[in-house]
């Protein structure tokens, strides 16, 4: 049996009903892991897919969380050999709230619905989707060859939707369990609909809140107005401060020195696009002197995600007495997270903001950033794999500028990562009417089918352990 066969096998899936088939048994499960309520819908989609994975030959368990706040977790091993590498695969089985009653003609989010070439349903595009994709491409490999030719762990959480709690943990109490050589794992969306992309690694995130606090209570506008300070007007002034108006971060403790010229050069080939229904690009904003590329997959960002100050939806006249805004940082492994809060406090004091207060977010660290070098082997070797099953050159992303728990890979089990997405930025992922798209599925189907038969050659990369 040959490559091509296995990759006709797993297309296959997208047309003969398979793949949609496990995917809606997936979806019916409502795991939303924000709703404790939902907590042993968790344990239901370990449970089932932990049958999925006893088909193709693997050994699991549901393991609990050490952390109360986070789901369960499904570890399986597929073991052929002691003398094989060993490949590590991941996905998260918990989705955000399914929304009922807000998605367009009455689609039932826990129904997968195809319209044209969308496959609509919560969790088809983020993750329940992406992991059936690699489990399929698994089998087809299997059913071909007989053998994947290497050693395979799947991890599957139910928490990533809420910042993945415990799953440090469980890195580390598990670690012989979870010890591979290389983690390939599919997650997010492609830069552009029509390219492959792989990511090597992605930005970290950290969430803080700056508040300004002057009093206990609200004051009458026209008696108090011009005699007191206001503290919305002091908190977008800080703001203002650390982020000019065309988007330049002006407090530089919190950013890189420099971009590497590998990841440069990596970026030098990518063409920023606007996908159907996405934003214009602004070229005014952010870093002067970068790329747009380099501004998301190789800067730092810092943004506003909320304010609020008085009561907006009743506004009253009366000066607030407190303001507060929800700030986010997305940051490369360039930078130390550790020296942000240090940095931020004292721009604020040199510029007279003694009474702005930051208060970082319980979770700001949970994920950090990571990066695998381009020109790292298994990275040469994953984008010459779906050259040769898909006739493009795949884009290269040093990381990605969104967020995943990569580092619980890369840091803690200290392996090199590439993440494999077949999803699309006009997803609606986290939002109503959320879809994977069929031609999407089936090039995936081929991508990671051509992956895993490549792994299991003499051709692949070198092993790490």
């Amino acid at each position: 049996m040959s490559r091509n066969q296995t990759i006709a096998l797993a297309t296959s899936f997208a047309s003969d009903g398979r793949f949609l088939s496990d995917l809606q048994r997936r979806v019916a499960i409502a795991t939303e892991s924000q709703n404790p309520q939902r907590r042993p819908e968790c344990y239901r989609y370990l449970n089932e897919i932990n049958g999925d994975f006893g088909k193709l030959g693997f050994t699991g368990e549901v393991v609990d969380n050490p952390d109360p706040t986070g789901g369960p977790l499904l570890i399986a091993r597929r073991v052929e050999s002691d003398e094989l590498p060993t490949l590590l695969v991941y996905g998260h089985g918990d989705v955000v709230a399914g929304m009922e009653g807000s998605w367009s003609n009455n689609r039932d989010p826990w129904q997968v619905k195809v319209e044209g070439e969308r496959i609509y349903g919560r969790g088809t595009a983020d993750n329940k989707g992406q992991h059936t994709i690699v489990m399929l491409a698994l089998e087809a490999v299997l059913a071909t060859r007989g053998k994947l030719g290497f050693n395979t762990v799947a991890l599957i959480e139910t928490s990533e939707e809420t910042g993945s709690a415990g799953l440090r943990e469980i890195c580390a109490e598990h670690r012989s369990k979870l010890l591979a050589d290389w983690l390939i794992a599919s997650d997010g969306p492609r830069l552009a609909q029509h390219r492959p992309t792989l990511d090597g690694g992605t930005r970290g995130t950290a969430d803080f809140d700056l508040v300004c606090d002057l009093r206990p209570g609200a004051h009458h506008s026209g008696n108090w107005g011009g005699l007191i300070a206001n503290p919305a007007v002091i908190l977008a002034n800080a703001i203002a401060a650390l982020v000019s108006a065309n988007g330049r971060i002006n407090v530089r403790g919190i950013l890189p020195n420099e971009i590497p010229q590998s990841v440069r050069t990596a970026l030098a080939r990518i063409e920023l696009e606007t996908e159907e229904n996405g934003p214009e690009l602004n070229p005014w904003w952010g870093e002067p002197g970068l790329t747009p590329s380099e501004r998301v997959f190789g800067w730092t960002a810092l943004e506003v995600l909320a304010m609020v100050s008085g009561r907006p939806e009743q506004p009253i006249n009366a000066i607030p007495p407190h303001a507060r805004a929800r700030m986010q940082i997305r940051y490369t492994v360039d930078v130390d997270p550790a020296s942000f809060f240090p940095a931020i406090r004292a721009f604020l004091d040199e510029n007279g903001f003694h009474n702005v207060v930051i208060e970082p977010m319980a979770q700001e660290s949970e994920w950090g950033a990571t990066r695998l070098d381009p020109e790292h082997p298994l990275m040469r070797w994953a984008a010459a794999s779906v050259e040769k099953t898909t006739g493009m050159e795949p884009t290269i992303l040093p990381n990605a500028g969104g967020s995943l728990p990569n580092d619980c890979f890369a840091d803690i089990l200290g392996m090199p990562t590439i993440w494999v997405p077949h999803s699309y930025s006009g997803c609606s992922q986290h939002a109503p009417d959320e879809h994977l798209l069929l031609p999407l599925v089936k090039e995936g189907l081929a991508i990671m089918a051509g992956l895993f038969w490549d792994l299991g050659t003499e051709g692949r990369p070198e092993r790490l352990r």
